[in-house]
Order: structure tokens, then sequence, then C-alpha cells
């Protein structure tokens, strides 16, 4: 028997669908979402693969600039290198430049190049034998303004062409060594007392004033500015002998 449905009969009743205030942010996320469609175009990807794209830039991005904090701080490290190296070397190079200076200092003094002056060339040395007719006063000017030039002595010679020591004498200045020495520090003159010249009795009363009997040959040394050094009249004549003479000679160079 069937019976009679009844009014009061519980019915499904459809779900109630959320409240407004829920609906509004996926309302709003969903226009949001449709303007960037609009504005980039239509993609070809769901909205899921879009958005996890998105998060996994973001998440790239920012570990990037993460894997980047360390490189930013240690990129001042390596710029230190090049100025840590730029310094040494500028440290460096001061010394190195004043290597030279110091190399001088070791020297005593600045670094100066040394002057080196040739030697003046030998003077003339006269051969044997007086000549009576020469101007023994312009001779011996110009010995002695030669001698004021390089600084070597006048050697005056006054004897006679008959005299055996000045004869001696004469082949001693003639041999190489002794010759060598003249030329080097004398400028000699040779005058000749053994005729009738006045002038050149005067000039040996000059340069030997002690008078009385000349033993010839009276051999005197004058400086550069005319002072008489050494007067063989006064002293005595040295041994006519190449060891003799080269003493002499030596002695009174200087």
């Amino acid at each position: 028997m069937l019976r009679p449905v009844r009014a009061d009969r519980r019915t499904t009743s459809p779900r109630s669908a959320p409240p407004l205030g829920r609906r509004l942010p996926l309302v709003a996320a969903a226009v949001v979402a449709a303007g960037l469609t609009a504005a980039c175009g239509p993609s070809s990807e769901p909205a899921g693969s879009a958005a996890a794209a998105t998060a996994g830039q973001s998440a790239q991005a920012l570990s990037g600039s993460q894997s980047a904090t360390p490189t930013a701080e240690t990129s001042p490290t390596a710029s230190a290198s090049p100025s840590a190296s730029a310094s040494a070397s500028a440290s460096a190079s001061p010394t190195a430049s004043r290597a030279p200076s110091g190399s001088a200092s070791s020297g005593g003094g600045s670094a100066k190049p040394a002057r080196t002056s040739a030697a003046p060339a030998p003077a003339k040395v006269p051969g044997p034998g007086y000549d009576s007719s020469a101007d023994a006063q312009k001779q011996i000017d110009a010995a002695l303004r030669a001698a004021k030039a390089d600084g070597r002595m006048v050697l005056l010679d006054f004897g006679a062409n008959w005299c055996g020591n000045c004869k001696a004498a004469d082949k001693v200045f003639a041999q190489s060594q002794t010759a060598g020495i003249l030329g080097a520090s004398y400028h000699l003159v040779k005058v000749d007392i053994g005729g009738n010249s006045s002038a050149n009795s005067a000039l040996l009363r000059k340069y030997s004033p002690s008078g009385g009997t000349y033993t010839m040959p009276v051999l005197v040394v004058v400086s550069p500015s005319g002072t008489v050094r050494t007067d063989t009249h006064v002293t005595g004549n040295p041994s006519l002998t190449a060891d003799g003479i080269n003493a002499f000679l030596r002695k009174w160079a200087s």
C-alpha cells in the first residue's frame, strides 16, 4: 500500500553560495589576470604554469641576488689586489730610482762624469849645443808664458859650445828617459855665455845673482811665475850622468 508523500519530507537543499565578501577577491584577481592577458597578449600556457614560471623566475632572481651578494663582498678584495700591487710597485719604484743616487752617495757625492783631459803634448827639447845668435830673452819670455799655461817649470841651461861638461850634459839630455822627463815637466832654454854677448851675461846675473866664478853648465829652475827655485851655481852641479841629472830633474819638476 502506497504511502502518501509527506509534505514535510526532507529534501536535499542546494549548497549555499559563498558569501559576497569571499567572492570579491576572486573577482578582482580575475580582472587583473584579464588585464595582464590583454596587455601581454594571449598565452599558450595555462595560468597555473605561468604562475609557476613567475614564481620560479622570482626564486631565481632572489637566489641570483643572494649569490651576487658574496661576489660583491669579495670584489673589494679582488679590487684591492691591483691597488696593493700598484702600491707595492709604487713603493718599489722610488727605491729603484734612488739606487743610482745611493751608489753616487757611496762614491762620495753626486754622480758627475769624471773630466778626462788629454795630457798636454811634450814640450820641445832643444838639440845639443848653444845658439849664440838666438835672442835668449825672447826665448825665456816665451818659455814662461808656456809654463803659465801648462804648469811646467822652466829650465835655464847656461853654457858654452867649447865646455866639456856642457857636452856631457847634452849627451844625457838626448837620452830617451831624460828627454821624456824634460818634455813632460820642463820648458828648456839654452843660453850661450861662452861668447861676447853682454845680454846673455846679464841674464846669467839676473837668474844667478850670487856672482863670482861660474862653473858651467849653470842650471837654473824657474817657476811659471818667474821665481828661481834652485841654482846649481849655489848648490853645485849634479853628477852629469843619467842617474844624476834625472834625479835632479825629478826633484824640481813639481
